[in-house]
């Protein structure tokens, strides 16, 4: 060797790809790509970070102790069970590499989030995909996946980025069906946006088993995305070892203290969801008028399926919106090419984007018109 050379499996990782955030030649931009919260974040919490401002010389609490009374008053949970990373990005790779090495397996569903197979491949496990449903998890599949290799099983519930989910009745048959041995993470990333009573974002699993794992995220309804914030709540020997292996120091002061802001403006959280139930179903009845379909979505977005013909496909459609300064997320890394995945945004972006999607649908069949027409 010349040089040092990553482990086997490293290499094998496609690495995640964001999606883009600019629309060169547009007066106006209206980012629609990543499931940012139109409300953004919580006055209190932005009035919490000039108060420390001047601290940050100071090292962070290790333990973010006021950050997990704070959200375990919130939801009813004991703060020694709860931990704290950078995004849930960051409980989800720690899990991997606790509970995955070489040799053993991770499960996740088709459409479910790309950083799975990342952390399943970080930790020298191999990703095993259980196929998906009408683009929703199947719990046959995913427990027709699991073997003696399997370590992990991943369930985004609700997913992205189909937004579909799973009712509390089918994802505790799935938890019943795991061996002992087998930890169950259930990402809950969107729960709050949820309001159908057959949901349950995850508490009550972890509760009743010992391999049962719920991870959550400041970074959608609270607007913390660029403080890069989430929490994980399991049994006590799971979240031990988690502590024992994340950085001293992994959640900054100032992703504390908004947090702790963020938790405890309840009146913010209710308008995020109150935003999201009035301009949530009007998108996806606005949109399937034009034509096109929508997948049905409990979450902050909708995924939007174009025809595979040309000047009317999903890759057509991007270029015209981004031209726009409208920026959708193409999600065909996810296998779903034909589709583009839309944020939930202000009523100017929410009407923009429908208005600026009617005049594709009309430019896109007016060759096809003028062909059949001779």
């Amino acid at each position: 060797m010349t040089r040092p050379v990553p482990r086997p499996g490293v290499l094998a990782i496609d690495p995640y790809v964001p999606g883009k955030s600019a629309a060169p030649g547009a007066r106006r931009v209206f980012k629609l790509s990543a499931n940012e919260t139109p409300l953004g974040p919580s006055p209190r919490a932005v009035q919490a970070l000039r108060d420390m401002a001047g601290d940050i010389a100071i090292y962070p609490d290790g333990s973010s102790a006021k950050l997990r009374a704070a959200v375990g008053a919130r939801h009813g949970l004991d703060p020694e069970r709860i931990i704290m990373g950078a995004g849930s990005d960051n409980i989800l790779e720690l899990l991997a590499l606790a509970y995955v090495g070489p040799g053993d397996e991770g499960v996740y569903s088709q459409y479910g989030f790309l950083e799975y197979k990342i952390v399943i491949h970080a930790a020298g496990g191999t990703p095993v995909v259980a196929p998906e449903t009408n683009y929703t998890a199947s719990v046959d599949a995913m427990l027709a996946c699991v073997s003696e290799k399997t370590k992990i099983v991943f369930l985004a519930n609700p997913n992205n980025p189909t937004g579909t989910y799973l009712p509390a009745s089918e994802v505790a048959r799935l938890a019943r069906g795991l061996p002992p041995h087998c930890l169950l993470v259930l990402d809950a990333a969107y729960a709050e946006y949820v309001t159908h009573e057959d949901y349950e974002a995850g508490a009550a699993l972890v509760d009743a088993h010992e391999n049962v794992v719920m991870t959550r995220t400041f970074s959608k309804i609270y607007g913390l995305a660029g403080l890069r914030l989430g929490w994980g709540y399991g049994p006590a020997h799971v979240i031990d070892a988690l502590n024992r292996i994340r950085s001293p120091f992994n959640v900054s002061s100032a992703a504390s203290v908004a947090g702790v802001a963020s938790v405890e403006d309840v009146a913010h959280l209710e308008a995020a969801i109150a935003h999201n139930d009035r301009w949530l179903p009007w998108l996806t009845r606005e949109i399937s008028a034009l034509g096109l379909d929508v997948l049905p979505s409990v979450c902050n977005f909708i995924a939007i399926r174009f025809p595979d013909t040309p000047g009317r496909a999903a890759a057509d459609a991007d270029r015209f919106l981004t031209s726009r300064g409208l920026i959708l997320r193409a999600i065909g890394a996810y296998g779903m090419g034909e589709f583009l995945r839309l944020t939930v945004g202000s009523q100017e972006a929410n009407e923009a984007v429908v208005a600026a999607l009617a005049e594709f649908m009309q430019d896109a069949q007016a060759p096809a018109q003028q062909a059949a027409h001779g």
